[in-house]
């Protein structure tokens, strides 16, 4: 009987077109290529970062954990983890609140001057971030830079900018900011464009001023667009590398010695690969615990803006 039911299935099984019994599998593949693709390079990252792999080397041995050891030892590595915290965090809330106010700007003037200056603010997103520093490099030249023949107007001389390890991340930062600070408006803009108008209507009916709108309505309703261009931006900014290298290589001394300068010095420079991978394990360590705290937030944003309880 089990083996005539067993019969009657692949029979009716047989039945089913080609392309329909392929389909699941086709839908599955792709994702499953990525998975592969992801997963193969971290796990061989994680072998590696137990390892002594260098190009110096023909060959490579197991040292087991001693390449941590070494790392979480070094002053240089906590110093750091506090420069890409301290770059990701501050460039990022900078850009943020620009990138909000600036939206909100835009989105409520309806002319030709905000046509022009949408257009205007995509420029920066057009040029590579090593191009970008360069130019700022330029013109915040002692001798010949615009910015500085500005300060001079307002009795400032010299100012030492990258020049100087207290001025060398607020330099940076400053650059980081003219460059993606145009990503955030436009996702904001975005969102504030694609908010339902019926509610903004009934409070201006209702004599709601300016600030009570965008308190109690915009803000709420705009949270899981923001929570997606603070994902994007944060996760960048963690592991920037372009603009710092571009302008200082880390410098002066080793004041911009972020993540992933320090870890590309040790692999490129010194090769020593296997020293440098566990840098680049702990940068994504620290970007993965970020990425799903922001994603959790902007889940529970999308619930209550749709009215829906946690």
């Amino acid at each position: 009987m089990a083996a005539k039911t067993k019969s009657s299935t692949k029979s009716e099984l047989n039945k089913v077109p080609l392309k329909t019994r392929v389909r699941p599998y086709l839908i599955v593949a792709p994702s499953l290529i990525i998975t592969i693709g992801i997963m193969v390079p971290f796990i061989m990252a994680i072998w590696y970062s137990l390892t002594n792999y260098s190009f110096k080397l023909p060959t490579h041995k197991f040292v087991g954990i001693k390449n941590w050891v070494s790392m979480l030892g070094d002053a240089s590595f906590w110093s750091a983890v506090k420069i890409s915290l301290l770059y990701g965090v501050i460039s990022t809330a900078v850009e943020m609140l620009l990138g909000l106010g600036v939206a909100i700007l835009l989105n409520n003037l309806n002319n030709g001057l905000s046509r022009v200056l949408r257009v205007l603010l995509v420029f920066p997103l057009m040029v590579a971030p090593v191009t970008a520093t360069i130019i700022w490099q330029l013109m915040l030249n002692s001798s010949v830079g615009i910015v500085e023949k500005l300060l001079n107007i307002f009795g400032v001389y010299n100012f030492p900018w990258a020049a100087s390890p207290k001025t060398a991340l607020m330099t940076v930062i400053l650059i980081d900011v003219w460059i993606n600070t145009a990503f955030i408006i436009l996702l904001v803009l975005a969102g504030l464009q694609s908010l339902p108008k019926s509610p903004f209507e009934s409070a201006k009916i209702d004599g709601g001023s300016a600030w009570f709108n965008f308190r109690n309505l915009t803000l709420p309703m705009l949270k899981p667009s923001l929570y997606i261009a603070l994902l994007f931006r944060l996760m960048a900014a963690l592991q920037e590398y372009a603009v710092i290298f571009a302008l200082t290589k880390g410098g002066p001394g080793d004041s911009l010695m972020s993540l992933s300068l320090t870890a590309y010095q040790k692999g490129f420079k010194f090769q020593k690969f296997g020293s440098a991978i566990p840098y680049i394990l702990v940068l994504w360590l620290i970007i993965n615990i970020a990425a799903k705290q922001i994603v959790k937030l902007q889940r529970n944003a999308q619930k209550r803006a749709a009215g829906l309880e946690e």
